[in-house]
């Protein structure tokens, strides 16, 4: 990743972060390349060494190696289980922002927790419950991508837990999992909000593909 430092692209990639990150001004395209180039180099880690490469890539400075991380733990999605799910909470709510969860909690949560519902769904109620506003961000998020096998249940219960929360990034999650989950039940999603007390915010995002 080194060579592709570009310090014209980092100032403006950090600034959109509100500089809580450093950046090596590598744009998504070209850091994918850069790791697909690397993976078809030296292949893939071991599924037993998965968690210490994800975690010491974690832990370097600069965002794209973050996102590196991520991307490495969702090529392994498939074999991931209930178990690996406290791995991923590590990862949630460490160097936490909108895009690393937006990354983990839809794409490799919600699919760890599809493979395993009872267990996974327990897991997330608990996550709901948590004092870490990103850990609920990603409870609430985590079923974003399941249209027809959304639990209708936990999702409505996890967004009136969190329905008057003055989180920017809740209220801002509570609308876009039921403006995706509309798309798929529009009159459930559409009764629910009208019968809801949530943030104005939230109750926007939510309807916004509503006439």
């Amino acid at each position: 990743m080194e060579p592709h430092r570009n310090e014209e692209n980092a100032i403006p990639m950090a600034k959109y972060m509100k500089n809580n990150f450093p950046f090596l001004g590598i744009k998504t395209p070209e850091r994918r390349m850069v790791f697909s180039a690397l993976i078809k180099e030296n292949e893939l880690p071991s599924f037993e060494s998965l968690h210490d490469e994800v975690w010491e890539l974690f832990q370097l400075e600069e965002r794209e190696y973050h996102y590196v991380a991520i991307e490495l733990l969702g090529k392994y999605k498939k074999k991931l289980t209930i178990e690996d799910l406290p791995f991923c909470l590590k990862i949630i709510e460490n160097h936490s922002w909108w895009d690393s969860i937006d990354s983990i909690a839809p794409k490799i949560v919600g699919d760890i927790v599809k493979a395993n519902r009872v267990e996974g769904e327990v897991i997330m109620g608990e996550w709901a419950k948590s004092s870490n506003m990103w850990t609920n961000r990603a409870s609430i998020l985590h079923q974003l991508k399941y249209k027809n096998d959304t639990n209708e249940e936990l999702l409505f219960t996890t967004v009136q837990r969190h329905a008057t929360s003055k989180e920017f990034f809740i209220q801002k999650a509570i609308g876009w999992v039921l403006r995706e989950y509309a798309k798929t039940n529009p009159e459930v999603v559409h009764r629910f909000v009208e019968n809801t007390q949530l943030a104005a915010l939230s109750k926007r995002e939510a309807l916004k593909h509503f006439k």
